[in-house]
């Protein structure tokens, strides 16, 4: 089973690819079965790389390895997932990380978190699928979690002809389980939770709070189950006002702020562009203001309109922000690239009339890492700012 690549498509691989799109592609064989493992060959006919097929998907060939010898097996899978969880335990991360990343961990399209003695993943490739008791048991022999609760709830599964299923599928697993995260004690909701139950990715930006919120007042918006605002009074905050448009994710930050003994987090259910539209009307403001918005840009499509909603946000925050303050911004939009959030902030910055300063970078956990030669990778960009 083969597939030849356009003539100079093989450059994208060498340099790092791990996606083959369906007009990168010359020909292919009509022995290739989607969800099975084809060679992939250049315009010569020379081999490339090995990997998943699936015609009925954009990307039609997702790559596994570049070593001609390496085959496809239970021992392939077992390797990649060992050295996956070596890398988390030699950076530290263990009591909760992300274990595989997908892409980055050679293992595209599986997302395999750790919350605690409980695992949660998600597989979004029908090759993958059809190696998931395999991977099921590895995960077992090598975490020894529990129990397992399968995430694949996900609309994208749909584009590679996969059904959406969720459940536990090893051990049992319970409605909450508590994690820690730096000094804060966290419950997640496996089943029920945002993607596979909390946003990891966000982890060890929580701590670099510490450096700016003791004795300060904060806003936190989109505060999901209360991360951030959690941490906040932690580090010492006098007061954290925790916005979201859920009032079910307000109710676990109520909950995960009594948990951690944190008594200045108020919350507040609402739309974060007509709360903070109100805040601004009001004179209202904050030491520090943390936004952590969810992905506006999911699509290279609406990415025009995405932009212009990061600005109106970024701009009102930024007027909310006391003079010497602080402002946490992010995007978890992997359409707003690095370049195109800070010309964003720019603009944000002439339009609030206050002077900004980028003080910190910030980026997704280090149990999230971004392989470089996939730019979607790294899909996470935050900045501190100093607003003066």
């Amino acid at each position: 089973m083969e597939v030849c690549l356009k003539r100079g498509e093989e450059l994208d691989i060498a340099n790092g690819s791990l996606w083959i799109y369906d007009n990168e592609i010359d020909w292919y064989t009509d022995t290739c079965v989607d969800g099975g493992v084809v060679d992939v060959l250049d315009s010569r006919r020379r081999f490339v790389a090995r990997g998943f097929f699936n015609a009925r998907s954009k990307i039609v060939v997702r790559v596994l390895t570049r070593d001609r010898e390496e085959q496809i097996d239970r021992e392939f899978f077992r390797r990649r997932i060992e050295s996956a969880w070596n890398y988390r335990r030699a950076i530290g991360l263990t009591n909760a990380c992300r274990v595989v990343f997908g892409d980055s961990d050679g293992l595209p399209g599986l997302t395999v978190d750790k919350f605690g003695d409980y695992l949660s993943f998600q597989i979004v490739s029908l090759g993958l699928e059809n190696f998931k008791q395999d991977i099921l048991g590895i995960l077992v022999e090598l975490l020894h979690p529990l129990g397992i609760y399968e995430r694949n709830d996900l609309q994208v599964r749909e584009k590679e002809g996969l059904p959406r299923r969720k459940g536990c599928v090893y051990g049992t697993v319970p409605p909450e389980v508590e994690i820690l995260e730096h000094d804060a004690k966290m419950l997640v909701d496996i089943p029920g939770g945002q993607k596979t139950g909390h946003f990891l990715d966000q982890q060890e930006n929580r701590g670099v709070l510490k450096d700016y919120v003791n004795q300060k007042t904060v806003l936190d918006l989109c505060c999901c189950t209360g991360g951030f605002s959690v941490h906040a009074g932690l580090y010492g905050a006098s007061r954290v006002d925790a916005v979201d448009v859920s009032e079910s994710a307000l109710e676990l930050v109520r909950r995960n702020a009594a948990r951690n003994g944190v008594d200045c987090v108020n919350t507040l259910c609402g739309n974060v562009f007509d709360v903070v539209h109100e805040m601004v009307d009001e004179g209202r403001q904050y030491d520090v203001v943390i936004l952590d918005p969810p992905a506006f840009a999911k699509s290279r499509r609406v990415l025009e309109s995405a932009y212009k909603g990061y600005r109106e946000l970024n701009y009102r925050c930024m007027k909310l922000v006391r003079s010497g303050g602080f402002m946490l911004t992010f995007s978890c939009s992997q359409f707003m690239t690095r370049e195109l959030f800070l010309k964003m902030l720019r603009e944000a910055a002439a339009d609030s009339g206050r002077q900004v300063r980028l003080i910190r970078e910030l980026m997704q956990s280090r149990d999230h890492p971004a392989a470089i030669g996939e730019p979607s990778a790294l899909y996470l960009k935050g900045w501190v700012l100093s607003i003066l």
